[in-house]
């Protein structure tokens, strides 16, 4: 065989290999080569947070893989019909509680602005969705707090009314005409998944069918997956950031009172957010450090909206102006909720 095979084979082995386990084992082998005295330290710190959180893993694959199986993710077509007011409340309340991923719902929103969807309602569903789902939910609540995880499900809701409404007043002006790019209008499929919004009926008793069943585990191993090597990174960098950050760094940056704290957790959240599902254990470990619960309320909010998947979803489809307004709206959105969190907070 010759080199040339040989080296083509090695690279295909090695791009075959999952980027996040691949970013695990070289941190552990940096702390083997500087700092092995830590690595015990991270495994088992790892090792107990996983633990710990495997009931909510659990229940949330679980939910997941129930709602692909079933087809209850269509039943939010019905947010989109009838009066545009009513249009932004649902899909801002849809939005909040739905499954889609951020991939998924790219095909979802092409197809809603295919078929002439006012994008105030398309707006709302999409600042909304990508800051929590079922999951998130459960996950964010197993490592913050069911009045957390409530409260960040408000924020959702909250910021998809305030991007609806805001987008309807701004809708005649001329920066949102012909709002979708060439290249992706009249499409209604693409991204990592190929949902189907707009076709058939949720089939409830899901077990009776061998290809909905099929679904199921595929959903549930899949997700299973993700939510475990994500976990496991943010658990990890959590241990090795209650070692190597001082808490007064943190309390210095976002710690203390005031809209400061909470207007860089805006900013802060874009670029060091990893996802809906790994942020909680991150943020735990930053309000260990002195990270005040509104400035948390914004990381998470600004972050989910601010992701790389999240901003992708709306630059692969729209002109820059909507995207500078989604990107205006989301970090303008997170602010307002870590305030109204705070101000929550010290009432009660």
């Amino acid at each position: 065989m010759s080199l040339a095979k040989l080296n083509a084979r090695g690279w295909s082995a090695f791009s075959d290999i999952d980027r996040v386990w691949l970013i695990i084992a070289l941190i552990f082998l940096a702390l083997a080569i500087f700092d092995s005295a830590q690595v015990g330290s991270s495994i088992q710190f790892t090792l107990n947070a996983v633990l710990h959180t495997l009931p909510y893993m659990a229940l949330a694959v679980a939910a997941i893989g129930f709602l692909k199986a079933t087809g209850a993710e269509k039943l939010v077509a019905s947010a989109f019909q009838g009066n545009e007011t009513r249009m932004i409340f649902l899909a801002s309340l849809v939005g909040g509680i739905s499954p889609f991923c951020s991939c998924e719902i790219i095909p979802f929103i092409a197809a809603l602005l295919a078929v002439g969807t006012p994008l105030s309602a398309v707006m709302a569903l999409w600042l909304a969705s990508p800051i929590m789902d079922p999951a998130i939910f459960v996950i964010t609540s197993g490592e913050l707090g069911w009045g957390f995880a409530v409260a960040k499900t408000l924020c959702a809701v909250c910021l998809g009314l305030l991007g609806g409404f805001a987008v309807r007043l701004a809708v005649s002006t001329r920066y949102f005409h012909n709002i979708l790019l060439s290249r992706s209008s009249g499409s209604s499929g693409g991204g990592c998944c190929s949902s189907q919004p707009f076709s058939g009926r949720p089939a409830w008793a899901f077990w009776t069918d061998n290809e909905r069943l099929q679904t199921f585990r595929s959903e549930v191993q899949s997700n299973g997956f993700f939510l475990l090597k994500w976990l496991s990174l943010a658990y990890m960098l959590e241990s090795l950031m209650l070692q190597y950050v001082p808490a007064e760094a943190i309390a210095g940056i976002v710690g203390g009172t005031g809209l400061q704290p909470i207007v860089i957790s805006a900013f802060v959240g874009a670029p060091a957010y990893l996802n809906g599902y790994a942020a909680p254990a991150i943020v735990s470990g930053l309000m260990e450090q002195g990270m005040t619960a509104g400035a948390a309320m914004t990381f998470m909010v600004a972050g989910g909206v601010t992701s790389i998947p999240a901003m992708t979803a709306v630059f692969a489809l729209v002109r820059w102006p909507v995207f500078a307004a989604y990107f205006g709206l989301g970090i303008s959105g997170a602010i307002l909720s870590g305030m109204a969190f705070s101000t929550y907070l010290a009432l009660v």
